[in-house]
């Protein structure tokens, strides 16, 4: 390729380092980090769902997300272990069961599709159960007086196995969507011999059977509404010599009846014939907001939980009518059966009676960010545990609600910096160690925006309220000053998930604002370099500029803006040009990364731009030799419709890895490969539908490392020892989405990954 009359050179993690440059190095990572992978970052910080809570052994949880992964924790939920994708995928619609009666048996549902699946060593390995016809919903029921006899629900049936789970049929009688089962030995009358009940609650009723589910009837009597949300009770009373009588609870919708509440808790003290209100006192009844910030009008109590041990002791879950107490998302607990209830839960710092650890949030801006529980579990053998997760945030309570400790993450001995639990929800674009000093790491967020550690990445700051950058959604990327320790550039947007399916298949808004900010203090605080279109900022690096008279180099800082092209700074982004000559047409310059060459060449991906079924031909990778005043397009010769990402050879620019996914009907998922700067491409590699990008490695030639971020059947990260031409993936790796690759300059024996759903990892950086 000919040389341009100006030369670019791009400081970067992975460049070799530029002469008179001085490299800081640094002690390589422990043997126990090159031979295991270990999650790094903020843990948390994405949605959780569907807990469950041993009753054999309370030590043992599960908990589900909405990013394909599944987790266990093994010490009561203060740390946990992501389930191995080959094993389980995560479940966000049916709530697992631990087995009544043997400690190391789980039934659960895996990933979207939400097949059975069963492990018999404490949720380390899953194998298929049963032939249920259709995705599960709800929850999945064991009964304890009759573990043989196992409940399921669909979004349109009940399913009973008579067996364990090994072959099941559909229940006539219940209609609706399934919510919660309950279960328990009892008698139907006076003097007559206990047998066991069968409780299943939809939405569309709740129904009993008295013969192992094999009839039901109707028990709705007395409830206002047959949207029923949620189900529990201790049917026998709890058992023992002298037994309590039973009970049963449910939530419906609350509504105003002439401004009085109305709907809410209700409780069965006779096997669900009849239903009487448990709105007691100390509940929210609340009609109308008390604040701007209310999650509505009208309180409205999700959920209920209710152990098999006392019948007395009740949970309820609602939404919030206002942000302070009595008003806020409280956790309500009754003691006596729904007469009193009492608030648990003061998770803001900012209430009187606050009772939950602080936590990254709430350390950074003062104040607990409120949500109704996208899941709730109590254990079956003690009512005063219970674990509640949320948006982001998964919470605790072993002592009846006295006190809360966070499941998310773990306060180190720093002020203001936390550790790692292992419960990592997050979406990850870059991961950076610090050029200057190699101590420091960074992680570019979705949803949380971004984090730094001083320590190598054992413990983790997340920026708060006075360090975020006007954009706190999203930042996509780093840049650092060659010459000046401190100085960062980053890339931000309300608008996440570029270029992934949420947006490139319209389910997320893509026309948000972004920018470029600059810190002077190692990413504690950012100030906004201003000038640029208030569109998202998908990446920044910067070029090194060399004249080829002799004069002083020149650094050009770069900027990707989706939606509108590429935009260069020679003032460190104080003011910015916009080059978008020859880039893709105006209607598609959804830039999602830009990287420059130290042998002059600065290149632009565009991303996909569909528009119901119709997809935008000029999709690719573009090429300027001139400081991006012009630019031509690298693939003609292999058009790519939905290019995700692409890597340049350090050595050779013309040698150029680009990914793509599956788009307009065409065979193009994989990763492509051209030699010869674009003249002719190959595929070298096509793992799934969705190839994400690829990495060449900056300590091993030949040494390629690929990645795919969704669609992945098998291990999403690969590695290829000779250039392309054959590649080993790696199984060891939990999870299955991921997208970027990134290195540690001075220790070769270990990759950093940025995944889709399931935050930062460590690793060894070869694998057989």
């Amino acid at each position: 390729m000919r040389a341009p009359t100006i030369a670019l050179f791009v400081c970067s993690l992975v460049a070799l380092a530029w002469p008179g440059d001085t490299v800081v190095a640094k002690p390589k990572a422990t043997k126990e980090d090159r031979s295991h992978w270990t999650s790094l970052g903020i843990s948390g910080g994405g949605a959780m769902y569907c807990p469950a809570i041993s009753g054999v052994d309370p030590n043992l949880m599960m908990v589900n997300c909405d990013m394909s992964a599944a987790y266990i924790s093994r010490d009561g939920g203060r740390s946990w272990e992501m389930i191995h994708a080959d094993q389980l995928g995560g479940n966000t619609r049916c709530r697992p069961c631990w087995h009544p009666k043997e400690r190391d048996t789980l039934l659960a549902a895996s990933g979207w599709n939400g097949r059975l699946r069963v492990s018999r060593d404490a949720g380390r390995t899953f194998a298929d159960l049963g032939n249920i016809d259709g995705g599960l919903h709800g929850e999945i029921h064991i009964c304890r007086d009759k573990p043989e006899l196992v409940f399921a629900g669909t979004d349109k049936a009940v399913w009973r196995s008579p067996d364990g789970g090994k072959n099941w049929k559909a229940a006539a009688g219940p209609t609706g969507q399934v919510r919660a089962f309950a279960s328990g030995m009892a008698a139907p009358a006076k003097k007559a011999a206990p047998v066991l009940h069968v409780f299943v609650a939809t939405s569309a009723g709740i129904w009993r059977s008295v013969d192992d589910g094999v009839t039901w009837a109707e028990a709705t009597s007395g409830l206002p509404a047959k949207d029923v949300r949620s189900l529990a009770g201790c049917v026998d009373g709890g058992g023992g010599p002298k037994p309590k009588p039973g009970a049963l609870y449910c939530c419906v919708p609350g509504t105003s009846d002439n401004g009085k509440y109305a709907g809410g808790i209700f409780k069965s003290e006779d096997l669900g014939q009849s239903w009487q209100s448990a709105m007691g006192e100390g509940t929210n009844q609340d009609t109308k907001a008390a604040d701007d910030w209310a999650q509505g009008q009208i309180c409205q109590y999700q959920r209920v939980l209710c152990a098999s041990t006392d019948p007395n002791i009740v949970w309820a879950f609602n939404s919030n009518t206002g942000v302070m107490p009595p008003h806020h998302t409280a956790a309500f607990r009754s003691t006596d059966g729904g007469k009193k209830w009492a608030a648990t839960f003061f998770p803001d710092p900012r209430m009187a009676g606050y009772n939950v650890d602080a936590d990254y949030t709430t350390t950074g801006d003062g104040q607990f960010y409120q949500n109704v529980p996208e899941g709730v579990a109590i254990c079956p053998t003690n009512p005063d545990i219970v674990i509640q997760v949320d948006m982001g945030c998964c919470i605790v309570t072993s002592n009846g609600g006295k006190s809360w400790f966070n499941g998310h993450c773990r306060a180190a001995k720093e002020k203001g910096f936390f550790e790692n639990t292992g419960l990592v929800v997050t979406s990850v674009h870059h991961y950076f160690v610090d050029p200057h000093e190699p101590n420091r790491h960074y992680i570019c967020y979705t949803d949380i925006g971004f984090a730094r550690s001083l320590d190598a990445g054992k413990t983790w700051h997340w920026w708060g309220k006075n360090e975020k950058a006007p954009w706190r959604n999203t930042c996509y990327e780093l840049a650092f000053d060659a010459d000046k320790p401190g100085r960062i550039w980053g890339a931000f947007s309300n608008i996440h998930d570029i270029p992934n399916n949420n947006i490139i298949g319209g389910n997320h808004n893509a026309n948000g604002p972004g920018g470029v900010c600059v810190s002077e203090n190692f990413g504690e605080t950012w100030v906004e370099c201003k000038g640029l279109p208030l569109a998202p900022v998908t990446s920044i690096c910067r070029a090194k500029l060399v004249l080829e008279k002799k004069g002083k180099p020149q650094w050009l800082l770069v900027a990707g803006v989706f939606g509108k092209g590429v935009f260069t700074s020679a003032d460190d982004g104080k003011t910015w040009q916009e080059r978008n000559s020859g880039l893709a047409a105006e209607s598609n310059r959804r830039v999602c990364r830009v990287q420059a060459h130290k042998d002059g060449a600065l290149f632009a991906l565009v991303t996909a731009l569909r528009t119901g079924n119709s997809w935008n031909d000029e999709s690719g990778l573009y090429r300027s030799l001139d400081a991006g005043q012009s630019w031509d397009r690298v693939n003609a010769s292999q058009p790519l419709h939905w290019p995700k990402d692409f890597a340049v050879d350090p050595q050779d620019a013309d040698h150029i890895l680009i990914g793509a996914a599956a788009a307009a009907g065409k065979d193009e998922a994989g990763l492509w490969q051209t030699t010869d700067g674009g003249k002719t491409f190959k595929r070298v590699l096509k793992e799934g539908s969705e190839h994400f990008g690829a990495s060449f490695s900056p300590h091993h030639k030949g040494w390629i490392y690929a990645t795919l971020c969704e669609g992945a059947d098998g291990p999403a990260l690969w590695l290829s020892k000779d250039s392309g031409a054959t590649w080993a993936g790696c199984k060891e790796l939990p999870f299955r989405n991921v997208q970027r690759v990134d290195f540690d300059p001075n220790d070769e024996e270990v990759i950093y990954l940025a995944t889709f759903g399931g935050s930062a990892w460590r690793g060894p950086a070869e694998w057989k």
